[in-house]
């Protein structure tokens, strides 16, 4: 695994782990809101297993990325910083993006300068079930004012993901959390909440008009129980998008590479496979 440092929009560095050899066909993975590039661990070291250059990134304002200077995180510096990302790789890029990053990755890759050969858009569609992202915005608000210890963050993630098992050791929490005056914060900017304007994109149709002038293969992965991307808002998706493939993978819900990460990662690495052996 390779440490990286990369430019993004106005001069912010962007933290990324590489997996594979540089001068294969890369893949791009963009972690959801509040996670970091450790969400992708087990699927990057997969697609490099299959003869991928994995890249996965810290987003601005996630993990060790820098912070927007003026706290703002609209949605145009996501945009900039990734492409910013993509152009310095040599082959166009497959954008594999789960929730903010695969609303990042559908308006990079629908962008007319920007080169992408793929786009794998992970429990994000065209619009989202309110009560889903409503509970989202609520747990990480809910961690606002830090946690005394590590096993104080186990019980919120405990409470808020109910359905996976707690881990007996919580050791693997300080990729995701960092320690400032004795408490333990998330690896995320606070002010990300509050200035977040991905959610207004959908609103104005936006993602409907990125959605129509994509012209690279596509896949769309649901969690079967995801609260936030339901059967009909994927149809919708692909009503709009009629040459995309659609896996449903059983047992997740809108976390999907945490909660089912093999059958997830298998449908990545297969359709990442396919679209390359087609581009021969």
């Amino acid at each position: 695994m390779t440490e990286l440092r990369l430019r993004g929009h106005e001069g912010v560095t962007l933290a990324a782990h590489a997996l594979g050899d540089p001068a294969a066909p890369p893949v791009l993975l963009l972690h959801g809101g509040g996670q970091t590039r450790h969400a992708w661990s087990g699927t990057a070291r997969a697609l490099a297993d299959r003869g991928f250059y994995a890249v996965t990134l810290d987003l601005r304002g996630h993990g060790e990325s820098d912070w927007s200077p003026d706290g703002s995180y609209r949605a145009a510096h996501f945009f900039a910083d990734v492409e910013a990302v993509v152009a310095t790789f040599a082959i166009p890029p497959v954008i594999v993006g789960a929730s903010l990053g695969g609303a990042i990755g559908l308006f990079v890759a629908a962008a007319k300068n920007v080169r992408v050969r793929a786009l794998v858009l992970v429990d994000i569609a065209l619009r989202a079930e309110m009560e889903g992202v409503e509970r989202i915005v609520r747990f990480m608000e809910s961690g606002s004012g830090g946690f005394a210890s590590l096993e104080d963050a186990a019980d919120a993630i405990a409470a808020y993901l109910p359905h996976r098992r707690r881990p007996l050791r919580v050791d693997g929490l300080k990729k995701n959390l960092r320690l400032r005056d004795g408490r333990w914060y998330w690896h995320w900017d606070p002010a990300m909440l509050q200035s977040l304007k991905i959610g207004d994109l959908r609103a104005s149709g936006a993602f409907v008009d990125a959605a129509k002038r994509l012209d690279v293969p596509v896949l769309l992965v649901r969690g079967e129980q995801s609260d936030v991307v339901s059967e009909e808002i994927a149809r919708e998706f692909l009503e709009i998008v009629p040459a995309a493939r659609y896996v449903d993978v059983g047992g997740a819900r809108h976390m999907v590479a945490g909660d089912a990460n093999d059958p997830f990662t298998q449908a990545v690495v297969d359709f990442v496979d396919d679209v390359v052996r087609a581009a021969g």
